[in-house]
């Protein structure tokens, strides 16, 4: 596809992830060929923090880092469990240590999910977290890149009352219409490859304006094709669905969904 402006921004990719640590020089040569011009890295641990920083010094003009404390810990471990403040206190000072370097928040939220947060005590405790994470994004004059699954209109509320005005809520899952209290506040809601495999989502990309749409893959998961590694270069293919869904042109889908990325994250601009 021919791109224009410069090309893409994945809005939301974990490049550190260990499923890209045999062959993510190849991987980044797709992402450069297929038009993306920036990924917005996030973290879920602490332990992402140092390796993030290390990718944004290797390809400065195409990795943004970002810091966040996920309300799930050790996924994919045998110690998955719902955040706790002491996940969060000993990050804390690397915050401040790479402010300069870091042009968001996250990936920070809420996760209801209830083999993830049974209890009232584990919601309240991610609420706990989250919202330490909302103050340091204000005190740092940082977006926030925000999980939401199955807490989409307490994540919302959150913010707003929180006084978040810039806020990128990544792979929406709520109805249309605590979407749409969202945009009325001025979030912005990216769409990964995975809308492709079925039109679940097209009504809410239908009714999302596009002057609050971005894209993202959150590689390596919600990739085109289920159990097969998602991979930055992929936010192409939703480019492509969005416009078919809203009967518009791919160029500008790309025009408009970068420019909103730049509003955004304005540290981004650095990179071009």
């Amino acid at each position: 596809m021919a791109t224009m402006d410069g090309g893409f921004v994945d809005c939301h990719c974990h490049i550190t992830a260990y499923e890209f640590a045999e062959d993510l020089e190849d991987v980044i040569k797709r992402t450069r060929e297929a038009g993306v011009k920036t990924l917005i890295s996030v973290t879920e641990e602490l332990s992402e923090f140092e390796r993030v920083i290390q990718l944004f010094k290797s390809y400065p003009d195409l990795v943004a880092p970002c810091f966040g404390i996920h309300p799930v810990q050790g996924c994919g471990s045998h110690d998955q469990h719902s955040v706790k403040i002491q996940d969060l206190e000993p990050a804390l000072p690397l915050f401040q240590k790479y402010r300069d370097d870091i042009v968001a928040v996250g990936e920070i939220g809420l996760d209801f999910t209830p083999w993830y947060a049974p209890t009232s005590q584990e919601r309240e405790e991610q609420l706990t977290v989250f919202t330490k994470q909302l103050q340091i994004s204000k005190d740092l004059d940082l977006p926030v890149n925000i999980h939401s699954r199955s807490a989409a209109k307490v994540t919302i509320a959150t913010l707003k009352e929180q006084g978040i005005t810039c806020a990128l809520l990544h792979n929406f899952a709520g109805k249309p219409s605590v979407a749409m209290e969202g945009v009325q506040a001025g979030y912005f809601f990216p769409f990964p490859p995975a809308v492709c495999r079925n039109d679940q989502k097209a009504k809410l990309i239908k009714q999302i304006p596009l002057e609050h749409i971005c894209l993202e893959t959150d590689s390596p998961a919600l990739g085109p094709e289920k159990h097969v590694r998602n991979e930055p270069k992929n936010v192409s293919l939703v480019c492509e669905y969005i416009a078919h869904v809203k009967g518009i042109t791919p160029q500008m889908v790309i025009h408009a969904t970068t420019d909103n990325a730049l509003r955004l994250f304005p540290k981004i601009k650095r990179l071009e």
